[in-house]
């Protein structure tokens, strides 16, 4: 993330769902890039995810220093419309199962 003004990020990879995860838990993934600033990704968080102000700060810096982080989990059917809203947002975010 960085300083500068808000740009489009076009999404990195596609979401995959098999018949047979309907209903399974996944996780909403977040990757850092360099044309969001903090501030829009923390007010993304609250808005979309409806995380307090102090979890979208802390998963705000996950994201920015690790690379990446989960920043939801749920069923794809509830991940799925935060994933669309983050994208279109200009966030990089995608849905993965989870392994058992």
């Amino acid at each position: 993330m960085s300083n500068s003004v808000n740009q489009p990020w076009q999404n990195i990879e596609d979401d995959v769902l098999l018949e047979d995860s309907i209903g399974e838990l996944s996780e909403l993934i977040v990757y850092n890039d360099d044309y969001n600033t903090f501030d829009w990704v923390i007010e993304s968080f609250i808005d979309v995810c409806k995380h307090t102000p102090e979890q979208a700060e802390q998963l705000s810096l996950l994201v920015h220093f690790k690379g990446k982080a989960i920043v939801k989990t749920s069923t794809f059917e509830v991940l799925h419309p935060m994933k669309d809203a983050l994208c279109d947002r200009g966030l990089s975010a995608v849905i993965e199962g989870i392994k058992v």
